[in-house]
């Protein structure tokens, strides 16, 4: 029951863009009792029906821009590509130190930030 409430709000939050990573990692880690590696693992691997599912519905809602996303995708494989292998490479211990200070940061900056009207 707790892996599916993990599942549920990190699809949510995935599904609205935000990243349901940032609610997966820490959960399966805490909660889940797994390694940093596995848990990243994991959310690469739901992060695949969970995106197609909400694309889908962006598409529908008319909130995606193609060629946007067509640049985001070429450059985001080869950075994938790229950062497995670093990922691979570097210990737990620091790769959960890594994703926490990506995360404050992202915090602080969503906390200081101005917002710009359209």
């Amino acid at each position: 029951m707790l892996l599916f409430i993990i599942g549920l709000i990190s699809g949510i939050i995935g599904g609205m863009g935000i990243g349901g990573g940032t609610v997966l990692i820490p959960s399966l880690i805490f909660f889940a009792h797994v390694s940093q590696h596995v848990a990243q693992g994991v959310n690469l691997f739901s992060f695949i029906p969970t995106a197609v599912a909400a694309v889908l519905v962006h598409i529908k809602n008319k909130h995606l821009k193609i060629r946007i996303a067509l640049y985001l995708i070429a450059s985001g494989i080869i950075g994938a590509i790229l950062g497995s292998i670093l990922a691979s490479r570097i210990s737990g211990q620091m790769l959960k130190k890594m994703f926490g200070i990506l995360l404050l940061v992202m915090g602080i900056y969503e906390l200081v930030r101005k917002e710009k009207s359209n």
